[in-house]
């Protein structure tokens, strides 16, 4: 009984971020080929909080409720189309950058500087799926894509790594002290 109790939660709190994810989305910078989006920052927080399993399973449900036509994706966006499209690597990209971030944690440490290892690493991951994904999508040279889909994302991933590890910690280490979250090593299997 206990076990599936702590499942629903756990099941629960993917749905809580699929849509906290679709939220940020809406927070863009504009930019030509690809816009800066908050949702790299809450895959991160649902990563670094919710772990492997259930931070990839928060991601997937988003990606899903997006393709489905939900204007979840940026600039209230959704459909198919866009997973298909030139940004859709990003959004792809996300599933195993969160994965990974959940990963390191739970084989490292839940501390600010193990996430922000576990944080770089998947923006690494996110924008090197999203800049090949781009080259393919939009037709473009290697350098175009490189200069669109990478380059101008480095310092704000960085950025967006650190809150995300700061925060995530912060968040995940509170819920867990009330409670509301059982730690890594219970949920991640």
């Amino acid at each position: 009984m206990l076990q599936s109790h702590t499942q629903l939660k756990m099941w629960i709190f993917s749905a809580l971020f699929a849509a906290i994810i679709g939220i940020l989305a809406q927070v863009t910078i504009p930019l030509p080929l690809v816009p800066i989006t908050g949702q790299t920052l809450a895959v991160g927080l649902a990563a670094t909080i919710l772990g492997s399993r259930y931070g990839t399973l928060s991601v997937i449900l988003y990606a899903f409720m997006g393709a489905a036509g939900i204007p979840f994706f940026s600039e209230m966006s959704g459909g198919f189309g866009v997973i298909v499209g030139p940004t859709g690597g990003f959004i792809v990209g996300f599933i195993p950058a969160a994965f990974i971030t959940g990963l390191i944690l739970e084989k490292t440490k839940y501390t600010i500087p193990q996430a922000m290892i576990a944080n770089t690493a998947a923006m690494l991951i996110t924008l090197s799926i999203g800049t090949v994904w781009l080259k393919f999508a939009a037709n473009l040279n290697w350098s175009t894509a490189f200069a669109s889909g990478f380059l101008p994302f480095i310092v704000v991933g960085v950025i967006k790594a650190f809150l995300a590890s700061w925060i995530g910690i912060t968040v995940y280490k509170r819920l867990v002290s009330a409670k509301m979250l059982p730690a890594a090593h219970q949920i991640s299997g």
